[in-house]
């Protein structure tokens, strides 16, 4: 028993943590630290080699100015030459900052005075070395490196010279290398995932087919056994499964055959208490009311045998053996009649049973017996639900080509966890209201093989609301296309056998 523990334990913690944390998860995490850290040195690499560049262009220019500079020089004329020869002008821009902070003339030939900060003159006075280089922006967006050189020479109107250099080619010089970087993370990322499906292969494609096959087992269908393709965990599982459905099969198959006896047994003496109430009734012909008392009371019989008819339904649904006995219907003589056998029941147990009945609907193409069968099981347990005090309510009306009937309660409700069940046969919400837990199981199927739908609203508390919709149909309209289909077979010369070919060809 340790032994199969263990071997679980392994399987657990190598297919989701050692897959998903330790591996994929840590390795593309250090990956993507990896290339962050990468992109930073490039960066910080080109960015200070572009301000060493620049600065040793500004080192040489200043270099060459003072040693060939001398008493006798028109500093204000030099430096104005200078700025306006400058052979670099095409890479790089050079400026001339008079001792009031300003450019006065630049390589370029265009000022730019009262447009940039010019924090790098600012650092540049306080250093000792009178020179400064930085990565700034312009007013205009780009980017770009400056250095700035105090000169000041005696009785000279310029106090240093800037360059400028743009970054556009270095920025996408580095662009081109996060692409570099980011393609090859991305492509050890995708090596390991591609690996990593040769293991899901492996491992987690049976067990998703395990999966698949244990959902069908949820749902009742144990007709199928998942193929073991392998000695080791997974095949011990393959083999607890399929045992487990094999146990659960059986248990189905007896709990059918349960099912199946106690409604026989049920059904004898239910038919023995309506044949004595047909008997009393038939004793007091001259008492009308007395009369329709024990109508209430033969129709409150057949509404007990119709419960213990659930019981069969139920396995006649199981064995795909539930007959419908079609025909064009009125569903308000059957929803009314429903009504009447409850009315004296809902009044003796202090609840109100409402019933708004339209003028008239249109008609229902189906069984009647059947739709009685959901309409006493729907008005049932709205009534079985509530309490004194409680109101119950039918209605029924046409919208858009469907008639919809509603029965809704101020009963206690469903509670949300127990409402997505509340169909499944043999589930009760309420342990200690009467009830097999089958026949909205029942009632569903019924109203599905109707081309209808069943749905339940309700709220824990505050009540329930039953609505069932049904296709409708117009009698005259499947008289008329009844009638074309006599027309067409007795107006035809063909032989029987003939005709049978033709329509099957068509």
């Amino acid at each position: 028993m340790k032994s199969n523990k263990k071997r679980k334990n392994r399987g657990r913690e190598s297919i989701t943590r050692h897959w998903l944390v330790n591996s994929m998860g840590i390795v593309t995490l250090i990956l993507v630290l990896a290339e962050v850290l990468l992109i930073v040195i490039v960066r910080s690499y080109y960015y200070t080699s572009a301000k060493q560049y620049v600065t040793s262009k500004m080192n040489v220019l200043t270099t060459t100015f003072v040693n060939s500079s001398d008493d006798s020089t028109n500093y204000n004329a030099e430096i104005r030459n200078l700025v306006e020869s400058y052979e670099d002008k095409d890479r790089i821009e050079l400026m001339a900052i008079t001792s009031e902070g300003y450019v006065d003339v630049t390589s370029s030939g265009f000022s730019l005075q009262g447009t940039d900060a010019m924090t790098d003159y600012d650092e540049a006075k306080t250093s000792a070395t009178g020179t400064a280089a930085q990565i700034t922006r312009l007013p205009t967006g780009e980017k770009v490196v400056a250095v700035t050189s105090v000169i000041a020479p005696n009785g000279c109107d310029y106090e240093a010279l800037r360059m400028l250099s743009s970054m556009k080619n270095i920025d996408h010089q580095i662009w081109v290398i996060v692409l570099v970087i980011s393609a090859i993370v991305l492509g050890i990322v995708l090596l390991m995932f591609f690996t990593g499906m040769y293991f899901i292969r492996q491992i987690v494609i049976p067990i998703r087919g395990i999966a698949d096959i244990t959902h069908k087992y949820a749902k009742g269908d144990f007709s199928k056994r998942i193929e073991k393709n392998s000695e080791d965990e997974l095949g011990e599982l393959c083999d607890s499964i399929n045992n487990m459905a094999e146990e659960l099969s059986n248990t189905e198959q007896m709990k059918n055959e349960f099912i199946s006896s106690v409604s026989h047994e049920l059904r004898t003496p239910l038919t023995a208490i309506k044949g004595w109430t047909e008997t009393v009734a038939t004793m007091y012909g001259d008492v009308e009311t007395f009369k329709k008392g024990m109508r209430v009371i033969n129709s409150e019989t057949e509404r007990l045998s119709q419960m213990v008819e659930e019981l069969l339904d139920f396995s006649r649904i199981q064995d795909n053996r539930l007959m419908l006995q079609k025909d064009t219907i009125d569903i308000l003589a059957e929803l009314g009649e429903t009504v009447l056998i409850y009315q004296e029941r809902a009044r003796a147990l202090g609840i109100t049973l409402n019933y708004f009945e339209p003028d008239m609907l249109p008609f229902v193409f189906g069984d009647k017996n059947r739709l009685r069968q959901v309409f006493i099981n729907v008005v049932d347990n709205a009534i079985k639900y509530s309490d004194k005090g409680d109101t119950v309510s039918v209605e029924a009306y046409e919208e858009e080509g469907e008639i919809c009937i509603s029965v809704s309660d101020t009963g206690m409700g469903i509670s949300k966890e127990d409402l997505p069940k509340i169909k499944q046969k043999f589930f009760k919400a309420n342990h200690t209201r009467r009830g097999s837990g089958i026949g909205l199981a029942v009632a569903d199927e019924i109203i599905a093989r109707h081309g209808g739908t069943l749905t339940i609203d309700s709220e824990q508390g505050v009540g329930t609301t039953v609505m069932i919709t049904l296709p409708c149909i117009e009698q005259e309209e499947k008289q008329e296309e009844s009638a074309t289909v006599d027309v067409e077979l007795i107006s035809s010369d063909e032989k029987p056998a003939e005709a049978i070919e033709r329509k099957d060809t068509e």
